[in-house]
């Protein structure tokens, strides 16, 4: 039980900084009077010339950029397997023929519904 014991106090030391953080250092140390130069944005030092939320993205746009993360992520896991191909053999290649296929199945649906299509 002695060894539990050192756990427990590394949990509630890493449990205790940021509610320490976030609800007693927080509201002393930041600006508390908010007047209408502070809530102005900041620009380089130029007046900005409209507002942030009048701007609406097209759906089309997160769509594009969800799957350039997936397919990115794909190359993540080419790497190390193009490094080990001969020591994992045919498992390995058949493994990957999976993973690719799946992923080609996804390119297809998006390439269908017209999701690469930029607007």
């Amino acid at each position: 039980m002695a060894n539990y014991s050192v756990l427990l106090v590394a949990v509630l030391i890493v449990l205790s900084v940021p509610v320490i953080t976030l609800f007693v250092l927080a509201p002393l140390i930041r600006a508390s009077r908010a007047n209408k130069v502070k809530l102005e944005p900041y620009e380089c030092g130029v007046a900005p010339t409209s507002l942030a939320f009048d701007h609406r993205f097209s759906v089309r746009y997160f769509l594009i950029a969800v799957l350039f993360i997936i397919f990115d992520v794909e190359t993540v896991f080419l790497f190390p397997w193009a490094i080990r191909f001969k020591q994992l053999g045919w498992f390995g290649a058949i493994e990957m023929t999976i993973f690719l296929a799946i992923l080609l199945v996804g390119y297809f649906y998006a390439w269908k519904r017209k999701v690469l299509t930029w607007v």
